[in-house]
C-alpha cells in the first residue's frame, strides 16, 4: 500500500430513508481510515448544505451515503462538476444503478439474466390491478429507487400484492413488481473489477428484510455454498458483467438468486455504494479474501486518487 497519508472528507448521513445505515457506515469507515493514519473529516450533507465540499485541505471525497442524494448520481454529478476525486461510480452509473427498472432493462439488453418484472406507477394503479405475464405471484414488490429493503415485501397472493401496492405507491410513486425466484440468495462484491468470495445469505426469517440485514443477529452469511462450481462461476460472471455493463467503478455489490430447481442465476439488482456496517457483506467478503477492513477502505481511497482527473492530482 502507498504510505502517503491523506486528507479525506467523509460524507455520511444525508436525506434518504437509509440515513441511519449511512451514519453507521460512515463511523466504521472513518475509524478504519484513521487506523491507517489518514486524516478524516466526517460531515453530514444535504442538497441545501454543501459546505463539506469546500473543506481544505482535501485529497478526496469518500461518499458513505445511500439512497436519494448520495447513491443516485446527484451527489456524484456535483463532485464531477467540481473535479473532486471521489470513491465509487460516476454519476451515470450511479443513476442507473439506483433505478432498478432501468438497470434491469440494461441487463436484458446485454443478455444478462434477470427476473421478470414490471413497474407500477401511482397515477396508473387501479384496485383491479393484476401482475403482468411472467411475473405472477408470489411476487416481490419494492420501490424502484430505494435500498436496504426499504418498502419491500414478498406477496404470496393477488390480494396481498394489491394491498401492498395501495399502501406504498403514495409514498414512493413507483414500485417494481418482480417475479419471485425460489432458491439461493447470493451476493457478490466487486472490488476494482474483480469478484470477492460469493456469500450465501440465509436469514432466519422468511425474507431478508431490513431487520435481518441490520438488527437481527441470527442471519447466516455462508461461504460454503452447496452448488456446483460451474453454477457459482456463472454467478460470478453475471455479477462482473452487471458491474461492467452499467459502467461501475471501484466497488459494487450484485445480488443474485439461483433457482432451486434449475440452478439458473438471476441478477436482482446492484448496489453501487454498499454498506460498511458490522453487518455488511462487502467487508465480510473482503475479509474472507484476506483484505482487512482498514486495508479495504484504504484501497478504495487510493483508487479515487488513481482514477481522478489529471488536473486534480497532486
Amino acid at each position: 500500500m502507498d504510505d502517503k497519508k491523506l486528507d479525506i472528507t467523509l460524507l455520511c448521513g444525508g436525506i434518504s430513508a437509509e440515513r441511519e445505515v449511512s451514519l453507521r457506515t460512515g463511523e466504521q469507515i472513518a475509524k478504519a481510515l484513521r487506523t491507517v493514519g489518514h486524516r478524516v473529516w466526517q460531515s453530514d450533507i444535504a442538497p441545501d448544505n454543501l459546505a463539506a465540499l469546500d473543506r481544505k485541505p482535501c485529497d478526496l471525497i469518500f461518499p458513505a451515503l445511500h439512497g436519494t442524494f448520495g447513491e443516485d448520481g446527484v451527489l456524484q454529478e456535483l463532485l464531477e462538476a467540481r473535479n473532486l476525486p471521489f470513491v465509487g461510480s460516476h454519476a451515470a452509473a450511479s443513476r442507473i444503478g439506483m433505478d432498478k427498472a432501468a438497470a434491469k432493462s440494461r441487463l436484458l439488453e446485454q443478455g444478462i439474466p434477470t427476473a421478470n418484472w414490471q413497474v407500477v406507477y401511482s397515477h396508473k394503479f387501479k384496485d383491479n390491478w393484476t401482475p403482468a405475464t411472467g411475473v405472477g405471484y408470489p411476487c416481490v414488490i419494492k420501490p424502484v429507487s430505494e435500498g436496504s429493503s426499504v418498502g419491500i415485501r414478498v406477496c404470496k397472493t393477488l390480494d396481498e400484492a394489491r394491498a401492498h401496492l395501495a399502501a406504498t405507491l403514495p409514498q414512493f410513486g413507483a414500485m417494481l413488481v418482480e417475479q419471485f425466484i425460489d432458491g439461493y440468495e447470493l451476493t457478490v462484491g466487486i472490488l476494482d473489477q474483480r469478484t470477492l468470495p460469493v456469500i450465501w445469505v440465509r436469514p432466519a426469517t422468511p425474507f431478508y428484510d431490513y431487520e435481518a440485514k441490520y438488527t437481527r443477529e441470527d442471519t447466516e452469511y455462508l461461504f460454503e455454498i452447496p452448488l456446483p462450481e460451474q453454477v457459482l462461476a456463472a454467478v460470478r460472471k453475471a455479477a462482473v458483467d452487471t458491474h461492467a455493463c452499467l459502467g461501475c467503478r471501484h466497488l459494487s455489490r450484485v445480488d443474485v438468486m439461483v433457482d432451486r430447481r434449475t440452478n439458473e442465476p438471476f441478477v436482482l439488482e446492484i448496489n453501487t455504494m454498499p454498506g460498511f456496517t458490522t453487518h455488511s457483506l462487502v467487508p465480510k467478503a473482503a475479509q474472507r479474501a484476506g483484505i482487512p477492513f482498514s486495508e479495504l477502505c484504504d484501497r478504495l481511497a487510493r483508487m479515487a486518487l488513481r482514477d481522478a482527473p489529471v488536473t486534480t492530482r497532486r
